[in-house]
């Protein structure tokens, strides 16, 4: 089986933030196990679902004894931001047409989105857009669910002094710092750094979205100055 060039080079691409994602799947890992789940059902959200920040709140609710109508709600909310990044990545993969795209929203996650923005840089076929994504999910989604599967079996033997929840920001430091090339996203980054801060202690992780429109607006506001 000889697998596409571009799905090979999208997935060599991705190594330098699989590790991150391999220590963010074991962090979901341990919590669901440390909070009474099941190993079978914990691989079974892990799979279903696969939206970690989206299941660690979810999850932190349901063992605080919040609704479950609470908890799903949160959950969407956190996930909104991926309506965002389909309008963005739509136009790429308009080739794969629409017996594709449930798999293709399915596999849409951080990294993903970004490592395969930073691949349509340079001039690419649209079908080999599509390879390239899969290449960029695929290696995502494996790397995650291995990492979920050592989180699960370990269970809550990893000293809490690790502080592996660390790797999550590294990762997206890593991700986002290439990309800021202008004044524009620069300013959307800061805008949307310092707002989710300030927003971090607002319920249902809604800084989030406060973030999002942030930095939107302050990108959109450089630019339309540079502009004119």
């Amino acid at each position: 089986m000889h697998l596409h060039p571009q799905f090979l080079a999208a997935a060599k691409a991705c190594l330098p933030v699989l590790p991150g994602v391999l220590a963010f799947g074991a962090i979901c890992g341990v919590a669901m196990v440390a909070a009474g789940m099941p190993y079978s059902l914990a691989m079974l959200m892990s799979i279903l679902v696969y939206a970690g920040n989206a299941q660690l709140a979810a999850l932190q609710l349901l063992t605080s004894d919040s609704p479950l109508a609470i908890a799903i709600l949160a959950a969407l909310v956190i996930n909104l931001r991926f309506f965002i990044y389909s309008l963005s990545m739509a136009p790429h993969l308009a080739a794969a047409g629409p017996r594709w795209r449930p798999l293709l929203s399915y596999l849409l996650t951080d990294n993903g989105y970004a490592m395969s923005l930073r691949g349509y840089e340079r001039p690419l076929q649209a079908a080999d857009k599509v390879w390239y994504y899969l290449g960029c999910s695929a290696a995502i989604w494996i790397t995650w669910q291995i990492g979920t599967l050592t989180g699960v079996l370990v269970g809550a033997r990893i000293p809490a002094d690790w502080h592996l929840e660390f790797s999550i920001v590294l990762t997206f430091l890593a991700i986002v710092a290439p990309t800021i090339r202008d004044r524009a996203v620069a300013a959307a980054a800061c805008a949307a750094g310092i707002t989710a801060v300030l927003a971090w202690p607002l319920p249902l992780r809604l800084g989030l979205l406060l973030a999002v429109a942030a930095g939107i607006g302050a990108g959109m506001l450089v630019e339309n100055m540079r502009e004119k």
